[in-house]
């Protein structure tokens, strides 16, 4: 059986006390440390695009926040709560991070979240909620559209697009791959032997990597050959928790493209739903593409 424990400290913002819990440090892998040439995950691209090395990615990293947020709202976080954060700072393998939270006061059902390097780095920030999802930190975001004239990596990609609708069985293999090589930061037994919902349920990567990576079959052929990485993501839960070893209809849809000086983006929501049902779990992610990966972006010979 795992331990969990945690650390409350106090701290001060203006004439107010708020109580910040604090997890465990851990070590954070790169699971796709292995991944080759033309992935962000990789040490030689990564340095090449002015990474430290191969990137941690984010989904990895929302692992960690959930025992906190177990402490701050209950087993339920996994029936109706949700995870929505910003990627600040990249991280590579073997780091050690630390997640915090605020601890909400009675009544308020969403709470500010982030996590940070041993150094003070900031890696991550947002909220984590129960119940309504609609004022999370990306729910609110500004999104911040460009002309699609603008654009090179993504000028195929407009909002509204849809990456397509999808049937999968979500199988547990790759879960309990992670889990039994001690790569998921701060596990719960949940995500290996069983819940009380009856069966394993989906840690936020195994959520991430369903939600995100099936409808990528939709968007690859839209892009060329440039490398992306995780900018943000929020995962929430609406009538869940997603239970491994079941059936289920995905929906996803681009909502916004933009670009900022050196990457171009895309926000996109996907649904998973119980099929003919309805929906168990949320994702909406943006995804960052470098525009010094891609040759549209190579220098004017003349």
């Amino acid at each position: 059986m795992w331990v969990y424990y945690h650390l409350i400290a106090t701290v001060f913002a203006g004439t107010q006390m708020a109580e910040i819990i604090e997890g465990p440090q851990w070590e954070a892998r790169n699971w796709s440390i292995d991944a080759g040439e033309g992935s962000i995950h990789d040490d030689a691209t990564a340095s090449s695009l002015g990474f430290r090395g191969g990137t941690v990615a984010g989904d990895v990293h929302m692992n960690q926040f959930v025992p906190v947020l177990l402490q701050v709202f209950g087993f339920r976080w996994f029936e109706q709560g949700n995870l929505s954060l910003t990627f600040r700072n990249a991280t590579v393998d073997m780091e050690t991070v630390q997640v915090f939270a605020e601890k909400p006061g009675a009544g308020i059902r969403q709470t500010r979240v982030w996590m940070e390097r041993d150094d003070g780095m900031l890696v991550c920030e947002g909220t984590a909620a129960m119940g309504d999802h609609s004022t999370s930190a990306l729910r609110v975001r500004d999104l911040r559209p460009c002309d699609p004239a603008e654009l090179k990596v993504l000028a195929r990609v407009t909002p509204g697009m849809s990456l397509g609708s999808y049937d999968v069985r979500v199988t547990p293999d790759r879960q309990f791959e992670l889990f039994d090589a001690l790569l998921i930061s701060d596990p719960l037994d949940f995500y290996r032997t069983g819940s009380h919902w009856g069966d394993v349920i989906a840690c936020p990567s195994t959520i991430v990597q369903q939600l995100w990576g099936i409808p990528m079959a939709g968007l690859r052929p839209h892009l060329g050959d440039v490398v992306g990485l995780f900018g943000a993501i929020e995962v929430g839960q609406v009538s869940g928790p997603m239970v491994l070893n079941r059936d289920y209809h995905l929906e996803s849809e681009v909502i916004c493209v933009g670009q900022s000086p050196k990457t171009e983006y895309l926000w996109f929501d996907t649904t998973a739903y119980v099929p003919g049902g309805d929906p168990v779990a949320t994702m909406r992610m943006m995804l960052r593409f470098m525009k010094s990966s891609s040759r549209l972006y190579d220098a004017d010979p003349a």
